[in-house]
């Protein structure tokens, strides 16, 4: 089978993201890999992890990505050129305008048909926030930007890995705002992409647990009411959009965050619905940190991350570790072979 193209965005300059970025994509023979970013950055990523050199070819064009032949990277700078390459540790604001823009410059070669699917590296929000660059101080992060720029009517944050797969109904939001957030649409919407990214990823008919926002599901409402009055609901929403999609799966809930978490780990459900982003989060990484890959779900593009962020503390020292960027490059792969997408 052809090997799709991903395009990659290398994330923070100053983070451990370019490295690996480089890392990962020597290492992942059924993609070719397009990195976006400063070229000199990447190329002294490559010489940090003892990557041949030889194997970055620059590429300004899809003709150029299509010649590329089994081995090359690509890297496409775009238009964003950093002065020099930002020093490890220490993002400036032209390194939070760069990272901001090479996301964009990626995700308009998937969105071009240039490439299958978007695999973005981690940045600093409050490098791009605080940069100035046009957009900047509205960004929270890729899923809250993604959906902005693609149009996305509804998009949803999951985490997926060996061990848990799991989607959040809430994302980056103060704590103090989630329950005001966790509507029954919301819930609904979440419910509803978790299973079919289940379904992608061969489950024939998910059983999804959906978790509680209160401690022991409310208690019968002694603990909170957001359960029965929101969460509950969502779910039969979810239930009704399902079947009227033909998709068959067992939606359960709502149940006590921990009980349901334990028992997807241990294989009784196939995905959570979390409520909010810890929620979710503390066992995702608890569970398989370094392999967990960020999903972003229903937009018109397939979308993965890494599930960590821009180890600063790491940043050129070489022992920064590829896997979870290796990970996010096989679902990618895999995904955008299925009918992950918005309709």
């Amino acid at each position: 089978m052809k090997r799709p193209v991903l395009a990659l965005s290398i994330g923070c300059p100053s983070g451990v993201g370019p490295e690996v970025a480089v890392a990962a994509a020597a290492r992942s023979p059924e993609a070719c890999c397009v990195l976006v970013g400063d070229e000199a950055v990447i190329r002294r990523a490559a010489t940090l992890r003892r990557v041949s050199r030889r194997r970055l070819v620059t590429v300004a064009s899809a003709r150029d990505i299509a010649a590329l032949a089994p081995g090359a990277i690509g890297v496409f700078a775009g238009s964003a050129r950093l002065a020099e390459p930002s020093a490890h540790g220490r993002p400036d604001a032209a390194a939070g305008a760069a990272e901001l823009a090479w996301i964009d410059e990626a995700t308009d070669l998937v969105r071009a048909g240039i490439a299958a699917a978007l695999v973005t590296g981690p940045v600093s929000k409050h490098a791009i926030a605080t940069s100035g660059a046009p957009g900047s101080p509205r960004f929270r992060g890729h899923t809250e930007h993604l959906a902005e720029r693609l149009g996305a009517a509804e998009v949803v944050m999951a985490f997926a890995s060996r061990e848990l797969t799991t989607a959040l109904v809430t994302t980056h939001l103060a704590l103090a705002a989630v329950p005001a957030a966790i509507t029954p649409a919301a819930v609904a919407t979440s419910t509803y992409w978790l299973t079919r990214l289940l379904r992608a990823l061969g489950k024939k008919k998910p059983r999804v647990a959906v978790a509680a926002l209160n401690p022991h599901a409310g208690e019968g409402g002694l603990l909170g009411d957001e359960e029965g009055t929101r969460i509950a609901p969502g779910i039969a929403l979810a239930r009704a959009r399902l079947a009227a999609e033909g998709i068959d799966a067992v939606l359960l809930g709502p149940l006590g965050a921990e009980t349901a978490m334990r028992l997807a780990a241990a294989g009784a459900h196939d995905g959570v619905v979390a409520m909010y982003h810890d929620q979710a989060t503390i066992p995702s990484k608890l569970l398989g940190f370094g392999e967990a890959v960020n999903v972003t779900l229903g937009l018109p593009i397939v979308r993965t991350s890494v599930d960590h962020g821009t180890a600063y503390d790491l940043a050129g020292t070489g022992k920064a570790d590829p896997r979870g960027m290796r990970e996010a490059i096989a679902l990618a792969v895999r995904l955008s072979r299925s009918s992950l997408r918005s309709r």
